[in-house]
């Protein structure tokens, strides 16, 4: 019961701490792969501490045995001792039913919103085929289009797609940053990440941690592939090509250069460049893998002490166990 306690307390604290301290900070702008990570590994901490606390509720730590006989037969001891009582009951049944309602109510939600994006990119890919034509030398798909707009379609069959207003607008070295940014996003599987955050506040809308990653990691992660764009063109080239490309328009399953952030980005790429020190990246880094065991070491150590526990004193034969009781 206490671990379970100590690992729901825990959710509830990251769930509605993290999103006020975290929101809008200085270092993720800074360093937004790592900024994108955190904000991951909370909702994944929150969800695994969740899911932890229903199973511990449910199953009580039985005695860890080499033997399988043994193990199995102090696990039944232990789940009728703890059954037996009505407020034992209460408690597994509640464990249960959180566990079970929290898996369920992800991957029902996965389901949801997964399936309608890859049924709206296949039938956009298939539109694309007809009229879009192939640029092999830039390995991009050509649209006639005066609006100047870019964007990517992620995924088995992934798509770069680029307007011939776009190509008309931005010299070379612009049209080399816009195309860096896409693939910045294919490479860095950018769509499943925004896919998991999607999931995570669909399921969960009124979470704040949940609603607040979906907003910061579809931020980040713009910002991210205009890095990528500027280490490859240059941080003022990029911010020219992302002004000439903000406008366009794209499928709402595309991830495009432009779009509503764009402007904060800009400014982002104008200002003078202030990376994060090596030493509070990799403290961020132990920050978030702290955070992603602490589920596992709350339980952890319960399960650990299992293995100095006896529910089968030597000698007593099992039918005399159960006789007694």
């Amino acid at each position: 019961m206490i671990v379970a306690a100590a690992l729901f307390t825990y959710a509830v604290l990251l769930c509605t701490l993290a999103p006020r301290l975290l929101r809008g900070a200085d270092w993720t702008e800074r360093a937004p792969r790592l900024g994108i990570v955190v904000w991951q590994v909370l909702g994944a901490s929150a969800l695994t501490a969740a899911v932890l606390a229903g199973l511990a509720l449910t199953v009580p730590t039985v005695r860890v045995s080499a033997d399988l006989a043994e193990l199995l037969q102090a696990c039944v001891m232990a789940l009728t001792a703890q059954y037996a009582s009505p407020g034992g009951a209460a408690a597994g049944a509640a464990g249960a039913v959180l566990a079970l309602a929290v898996l369920g109510r992800v991957a029902w939600c996965a389901g949801a919103t997964l399936l309608p994006i890859r049924g709206e990119r296949r039938e956009h890919r298939a539109v694309l085929d007809m009229v879009g034509r192939a640029d092999p030398v830039r390995g991009v798909v050509v649209l006639d289009h005066d609006e100047p707009a870019a964007y990517c379609l992620p995924g088995r069959h992934r798509r770069t797609v680029i307007t011939t207003g776009a190509l008309h607008s931005l010299d070379e070295d612009q049209l080399a940053a816009v195309l860096a940014h896409e693939h910045a996003h294919q490479a860095e599987r950018h769509d499943a990440v925004l896919a998991w955050a999607q999931t995570l506040s669909r399921a969960f809308p009124r979470i704040p941690l949940f609603r607040t990653a979906e907003m910061e990691i579809a931020r980040l992660v713009e910002m991210r592939a205009d890095d990528v764009a500027a280490d490859r063109a240059g941080r003022l080239t990029t911010a020219a090509a992302l002004l000439a490309v903000a406008g366009g328009h794209a499928p709402a399953v595309a991830l495009a250069a432009g779009g509503s952030t764009a402007a904060r980005r800009v400014r982002r790429l104008i200002e003078p460049h202030r990376p994060l020190s090596r030493a509070r990246i990799a403290a961020g880094s132990l920050t978030a893998a702290v955070a992603l065991a602490v589920p596992l070491l709350v339980i952890g150590g319960p399960a650990a002490a299992a293995t100095q526990l006896n529910y089968c004193p030597d000698g007593t034969p099992a039918a005399q166990l159960t006789t007694m009781r």
